[in-house]
C-alpha cells in the first residue's frame, strides 16, 4: 500500500457502517470509526490487526485512508494533527474559524446538528451547548472532525483554484494541485468501473478520483451540469464543495443534516448554478 492509495481510496481499507462485507463487521467488532474512541494512534493500532477489503489499487472503495493520512502526517512532522493544520494550513490562510474544536469565545457561533428521521421530522444530533466540539479531543480525524465557516472554507477552496497559493501565501505547489486533481484510477477509468458502488459523496459513472477529491471525467455520463477537470467532495452532514478550474468558480455549500443522502441538495445545486452561467 502507497500514500497514492491512501489518498485516492484505493488502499483496501473501509468504514464499519457500511454493513456490506466481513471486513465492515470487524471494523465495527474492534470499534474502528475514525472518530474513536480513544486516540488516532489507538486507531492505526487496531487497524493493523484486520485484514484489507481488497488488494490494494485493485477497486475503490471510502473508508479510513484519510484518517491513516492524518496518522501520517502526525509522525513525519511530531505534531499533533490540528497543530499542524494550524502551522501550515488554516494559520498562512487566516482561517481563523477553523480547526478540531470551538473555543468558548465562538460557542455562540456553534451550529445545531440535525438527523434525518422520517419526513418532516428530525432530531437534534449535536446541541451547541453540549457538543463534543467545545473541547479539544484526544483523536483528531484525519478524514473528518474539523468545525469552521463557510468564509474560511471559501478561503480554502481559493487556494486551491490557485493551485496552491493565494496572494502572497504558498500552501502547495502548482504541479502538486494540478497532480492531486486529475484522476488517478488505473487506466483513466471512472469510479463505476473500480467496482460495486457503496456509500460515498459523489456518484460514479463519469466521475474519477484524485488525491483528496473526486474529479468529473465526462458530465454526460454523471448525467449532471459540470464540466471535465471540475474537483469537489462532501461531507456527512450535506456540506459541499466543488472547485471548477474552466469556469474559475467555487461553490461552498454548509448545512447541517445527517445522512447526506437524505436529500438530492447537491445535484439540484449544481444545476442551478451552472444553468445561471451566461
Amino acid at each position: 500500500m502507497t500514500i497514492k492509495h491512501l489518498l485516492s481510496h484505493t488502499s483496501g481499507l473501509t468504514y464499519g457502517f457500511m454493513n456490506e462485507h466481513p471486513v465492515d463487521a470487524l471494523y465495527r467488532r474492534n470499534k474502528i470509526t475514525g472518530a474513536g474512541p480513544g486516540t488516532l494512534n489507538d486507531m492505526i493500532s487496531e487497524l493493523a490487526r484486520v485484514p484489507l477489503k481488497f488488494a490494494p489499487g485493485t477497486a475503490w472503495n471510502y473508508g479510513v485512508s484519510t484518517d491513516v493520512c492524518g496518522y501520517l502526517v502526525e509522525q513525519f512532522s511530531g505534531l499533533a494533527l490540528d497543530e499542524f493544520v494550524a502551522e501550515r494550513i488554516t494559520g498562512p490562510l487566516g482561517m481563523s474559524d477553523t480547526g478540531f474544536h470551538v473555543d468558548d469565545a465562538a460557542a455562540e457561533r456553534l451550529a445545531a446538528c440535525y438527523e434525518y428521521v422520517a419526513p418532516a421530522t428530525y432530531r437534534l444530533q449535536d446541541d451547541p451547548e453540549t457538543s463534543h466540539y467545545r473541547q479539544r479531543p484526544a483523536f483528531f480525524s484525519g478524514g473528518g472532525g474539523m468545525v469552521g465557516t463557510i468564509d474560511d472554507y471559501h478561503t480554502f477552496a481559493k487556494m486551491l483554484l490557485g493551485k496552491g497559493s493565494l496572494d502572497d501565501t504558498h500552501i502547495l505547489g502548482r504541479k502538486t494541485v494540478e497532480h492531486m486533481t486529475t484522476n488517478q484510477m488505473p487506466d483513466n477509468v471512472d469510479l463505476a468501473a473500480m467496482g460495486q458502488p457503496v456509500f460515498s459523496e459523489t456518484s460514479y459513472d463519469g466521475i474519477g478520483f484524485g488525491l483528496g477529491f473526486s474529479v468529473v471525467l465526462d458530465p454526460a455520463a454523471a448525467n449532471v451540469l459540470d464540466s471535465p477537470g471540475e474537483f469537489a467532495w462532501g461531507g456527512a452532514a450535506s456540506t459541499y464543495f466543488w472547485v471548477d478550474p474552466q469556469e474559475e468558480l467555487i461553490v461552498v455549500f454548509m448545512t447541517q443534516l445527517l445522512p447526506s443522502s437524505t436529500y438530492p441538495v447537491r445535484r439540484e445545486l449544481k444545476t442551478l448554478v451552472y444553468q445561471a452561467l451566461v
